[in-house]
């Protein structure tokens, strides 16, 4: 019989995650049936999408329903198999949830490769955050060479994954990140070609400094009053991506919405929000280029690993929110 500790949903939250929103249970694992896996979790990958998940409301997944595990993705390995695909030893990426052990029918569980990248990194730029950056700036901000690209959140998992695919693919490349740390790592360890710290500059201003001839992508992460900044400074038939508003996730009511929205019109522009797991039969394609891209040296990946086992489950997903993090944030178990 395997022992498992795992972190369950005590209670849906108002506002920021607290101590009093997570229940850490301990619970014994049943013998396996046939064709299911026992896995030992190893990474747990941290997500702004994770809040989300904790409301009861309407979205692309249903929400964690409260006394159940916390959904998660993770890198684990497989410890003991009845299932014909599987075999003892195997390193496998899926969601397993926020737990030591847990057992899994087999679906939508990957192999992944340890030896060409390591499980954060299986987490983060060949995870879902790469596969988000990737067919996000690509199918649906439409890249193209010379364009000029702006990236919020851009020093966390997504926009630093997105701001490097599109120095490679031609563009004129600035991230939007909060500090003067962050700011710098995006341009001197990145390749950005430019970077603001919406914490001591006015975004509006600087953009219109920094790219006078507008935008013509923008991969927006964060919502809010940087939505309204890029809204400002847009160039003819631009692309807006809206893969996430981080900046709203824990409000305790529903913020206002974009003020600058009819920049859309007079520029002809668009505003597209999409999700990732639409992209799933296509994933091979993204890892196969991301990982050229790694070897190459092209794309620097980034990972904040907090160590400390699913206790600290709550404590560390509140550093997404923090801006504690720099690049993908994973709990080591």
């Amino acid at each position: 019989m395997t022992t498992t500790q795992q972190v369950r949903l005590a209670k849906r939250p108002s506002g920021l995650p607290d101590a009093d929103t997570w229940n850490l249970t301990t619970e014994d694992l049943p013998a396996l049936s046939p064709g299911q896996i026992l896995v030992k979790v190893d990474f747990i990958s941290l997500d702004p999408a994770m809040r989300g998940w904790l409301n009861d409301v309407r979205s692309y997944v249903p929400p964690v329903g409260v006394g159940e595990v916390m959904r998660a993705l993770d890198i684990a390995t497989v410890v003991e198999s009845t299932h014909p695909d599987f075999a003892v030893g195997d390193a496998v990426s899926g969601t397993f949830g926020v737990t030591e052990y847990a057992i899994h029918d087999g679906r939508g569980v990957q192999k992944v490769d340890l030896s060409s990248a390591d499980g954060p990194t299986w987490l983060g730029t060949l995870g879902m955050p790469g596969m988000t950056a990737y067919f996000g700036l690509l199918e649906v901000g439409r890249l193209r060479a010379g364009d000029t690209v702006v990236v919020s959140a851009a020093a966390g998992a997504v926009g630093s994954v997105a701001g490097q695919i599109a120095k490679i693919k031609g563009a004129k490349v600035i991230g939007i990140a909060g500090g003067a740390a962050k700011c710098r790592m995006l341009t001197e360890e990145l390749g950005f070609d430019a970077a603001i710290d919406y914490r001591s500059e006015n975004v509006l201003l600087r953009l219109r400094e920094v790219v006078p001839e507008g935008i013509d992508v923008f991969f927006d992460n964060v919502g809010g009053d940087i939505l309204d900044a890029a809204l400002a400074n847009l160039r003819r038939g631009a692309r807006i991506v809206l893969c996430g508003a981080i900046s709203a996730y824990n409000a305790e009511k529903l913020p206002p919405g974009p003020s600058r929205y009819m920049s859309l019109l007079v520029s002809r522009a668009s505003m597209t929000g999409f999700v990732v797991f639409d992209y799933a039969d296509r994933y091979g394609e993204a890892i196969a280029e991301i990982s050229g891209w790694l070897a190459d040296g092209r794309i620097k990946s980034r990972e904040h690993v907090v160590h400390g086992g699913v206790a600290r489950f709550g404590e560390s997903l509140n550093m997404l929110f923090t801006g504690a993090n720099t690049g993908k944030l994973v709990l080591a178990v």
